[in-house]
């Protein structure tokens, strides 16, 4: 028995593949290092199945200098895509992170195996919170849908058009400081006035003791208002969800 394969729609599943596996490697929460290499392999594999016809019609490198600029070219792509969208997603840990900078939370920071960084109590928290309603929701096959329909823009063969990615990598910036400011920002004007009202306590009463109820009293505080900003947290996701795909789509050239 003599099994053919095509060989362009072989080149077209591979190069693909190597944009799908690098964007993988560094978006959230296919980064972790819970799931392991080889399913991250596999599932790009079986991602580029479904576009791989469509790819296999594009003038494909067939030379080995050119096949290996191609690996080059998609590398790239993936990682670049995947740094702009893991950047946009990393707004509502930077939004946890700072609720626990100024409610006191900070002190008990301790290093995440699976993110290799030092997380936060509650900017742990928000990741993981995060990525339940980005996968309850069905945010992630929006982004992975965004991320396969670059395809039909960036082609397999040769490198990339960079000049727009440095606007993007900027707005990417910007957003990122502004969405986890206005997520942490109400609560964060709470606790300032908590503080305030409490050092005004210290020096009115000195003999209540103030300090002695200051951390109780903010850390009651803080929870009541990270439970009173849930109701938020959806409506931030899908509107970092549709930042990412309009992100790479402009990187794309869409």
């Amino acid at each position: 028995m003599v099994l053919s394969v095509d060989g362009a729609s072989l080149i077209a599943l591979l190069l693909a593949s190597v944009r799908v596996v690098a964007w993988l490697a560094v978006v959230p929460p296919f980064s972790s290092r819970g799931i392991p290499a080889m399913a991250k392999v596999i599932l790009s594999l079986g991602l580029c199945l479904a576009v791989t016809p469509v790819l296999a019609e594009q003038d494909l490198p067939m030379t080995t200098f050119a096949l290996m600029t191609a690996t080059a070219a998609q590398a790239l792509i993936g990682l670049a895509m995947g740094y702009v969208t893991m950047l946009l997603f990393a707004a509502v840990g930077a939004a946890g992170s700072l609720i626990d900078l100024f409610g006191g939370f900070a002190l008990a920071a301790a290093w995440d195996p699976l993110g290799m960084n030092m997380n936060t109590v509650f900017g742990r928290f928000h990741q993981m919170l995060a990525t339940v309603l980005l996968l309850v929701s069905g945010g992630h096959l929006l982004v992975i849908g965004g991320l396969l329909s670059t395809f039909r823009y960036l082609p397999l063969n040769g490198m990339p058009d960079i000049s727009s990615w440095e606007g993007v990598l900027v707005t990417a910036f910007s957003m990122f400081f502004t969405v986890a400011v206005q997520m942490a920002l109400p609560m964060i004007a709470v606790l300032f006035v908590a503080d305030l009202a409490l050092a005004l306590l210290t020096k009115v009463a000195p003999q209540l003791n103030a300090l002695n109820v200051m951390f109780p009293a903010k850390v009651g505080l803080t929870l009541l208002l990270l439970g009173m900003s849930f109701p938020m947290l959806p409506q931030a996701v899908e509107h970092l969800v549709g930042l990412a795909n309009e992100a790479m789509a402009t990187m794309a050239g869409a």
